[in-house]
C-alpha cells in the first residue's frame, strides 16, 4: 500500500470515530478537570520543521515508516466549562524510539530518519483532534511522554505533557510529580490500548481542558 493510500485509510478509519463520540463527550463536559501547565522542553523545535502534518510516522521522501509502535492519540480541546474549542492549533513533539528529539539543530547521529518528531493539526467542528505517532519511550531520567501545546485567539497558550498509564517511571518522574493535585496529575496519564482496527497498533484518548485563568 502506498503512503497516500495508507493515509486515506487512516483518515477514513481512525478519524471518522470523532463524530460518533461527540455525544459522549458532550455528556461528560459537566465534570472537567483542568489540564495543568507543564514545561515545554527544552525540546520544542528551534525552527519550523519541513513537514508538520498530523502523521508523525511517515516522512516525505522516505520509504519506510518510523520505528516504534504505531499509536493513535486523539481527544478534544474544551474550556473548563465544557465549551468546545474549535479551530485551535494543537501541536505535539516527542523523541524517536532511540530517545532523540529532532529539529533542535543538526540531526543527532543515530536518530530515526523516518520519524517526523513534531506535528500539528487544528481542532474540528466537534473540537476533536487526531495524531498518528509512536508509543513514547523513556530517555535519561524521564518516563515516556508526549509534549502538547494548544494555542488560539482569546486565550494564553497551554503547554503540557501526556504520560502512559502503567509505566513504572511515572512514580519517579520529577516533572509529572510536580503536579500536586491528584486529579490533575491523573488526567495527564493515558491508557494506551490495542487499536480496534489496526493489529499491533495502540490508541489512547487525551482530552485537553483549558482553565479559566488562560482566558483572563
Amino acid at each position: 500500500m502506498t503512503t497516500f493510500d495508507r493515509r486515506q485509510v487512516l483518515r477514513a478509519g481512525l478519524w471518522a470515530g470523532g463524530a460518533g463520540l461527540a455525544g459522549l463527550w458532550a455528556r461528560q463536559a459537566h465534570a472537567l478537570t483542568v489540564t495543568p501547565q507543564q514545561t515545554e522542553g527544552p525540546f520544542y523545535p528551534r525552527a519550523a520543521p519541513r513537514e508538520i502534518d498530523a502523521d508523525l510516522t511517515w516522512v516525505a521522501g522516505q520509504n519506510e515508516p518510523a520505528l516504534g509502535v504505531p499509536t493513535r492519540v486523539f481527544g478534544r480541546v474544551l474550556s473548563e466549562d465544557g465549551r468546545p474549542m474549535t479551530g485551535v492549533k494543537v501541536e505535539i513533539w516527542q523523541c524517536d524510539i532511540h530517545g532523540y528529539y529532532h529539529y533542535l539543530g543538526a540531526p543527532p547521529h543515530g536518530a530515526d530518519p523516518n520519524f517526523q518528531g513534531y506535528g500539528q493539526t487544528t481542532t474540528r467542528a466537534d473540537a476533536g483532534y487526531d495524531f498518528r505517532t509512536i508509543r513514547p519511550v523513556a530517555y535519561g531520567g524521564r518516563t515516556p511522554h508526549i509534549h502538547f501545546a494548544v494555542s488560539g485567539d482569546g486565550f494564553r497558550r497551554l503547554t503540557t505533557q501526556m504520560y502512559v498509564a502503567g509505566e513504572a517511571k511515572n512514580a519517579r518522574d520529577g516533572i509529572l510529580n510536580r503536579v500536586r493535585d491528584p486529579e490533575q496529575r491523573a488526567a495527564l496519564i493515558v491508557p494506551l490500548d490495542p487499536h480496534e482496527t489496526e493489529p499491533g497498533a495502540l490508541s489512547g484518548r487525551f482530552d485537553l481542558v483549558l482553565g479559566r485563568t488562560l482566558f483572563e
